[in-house]
C-alpha cells in the first residue's frame, strides 16, 4: 500500500459473508500488518470515519480495534489514535511460548479459566 493510499484503501467488508463483519476487518488489519502493507506505527483511521467508508456501524470497527488491541497488532493511544504495533520475532517467539503453555494446560486438563490464573500467578511473581 502506497503512502498515497491510506487504509482501507480499496478493501471493503463482504456484508454477505457468513464471517462477522468486525472479524473481517481485524483479519484485514492482521494481513496487512504482515504483509508490511501497514507498516508500524501506521495511524489507523478513527472509528466514526472508519465505520462510514466502509458502511459498517462505529461498534462493528471499535470491536475489531479491541481485539486487535489485545493481540497487539496495534495500540490504542488516546487522542492520538490506534496505531500498527512492531510486529517481530520476540512477538512471535513469546506466541509459540503461549501456544505450547495452552497445548501443556489442555492435555492436562485445566480449563482456560484454570491457565489463565497460573499463567497470571507466575507473571506477577516476576
Amino acid at each position: 500500500m502506497s503512502a498515497a493510499e491510506a487504509f482501507p484503501g480499496t478493501w471493503k467488508p463482504n456484508h454477505s459473508s457468513s464471517v462477522p463483519l468486525f472479524e473481517q476487518l481485524r483479519l484485514n488489519v492482521i494481513e496487512q500488518a504482515d504483509a508490511g502493507k501497514l507498516a508500524p506505527g501506521t495511524r489507523l483511521p478513527a472509528v466514526r470515519s472508519l465505520a462510514a467508508e466502509l458502511g459498517v456501524a462505529p461498534h462493528t470497527v471499535a470491536r475489531a480495534y479491541k481485539e486487535l488491541e489485545a493481540a497487539g497488532v496495534v495500540a490504542t493511544r488516546g487522542r492520538n489514535g490506534t496505531v500498527v504495533c512492531a510486529r517481530d520475532d520476540a512477538w512471535s517467539s513469546l506466541s509459540e511460548a503461549a501456544a505450547e503453555y495452552a497445548s501443556r494446560a489442555k492435555g492436562q486438563g485445566a480449563s482456560f479459566a484454570t491457565a489463565v490464573q497460573l499463567l497470571a500467578a507466575a507473571y506477577d511473581a516476576e
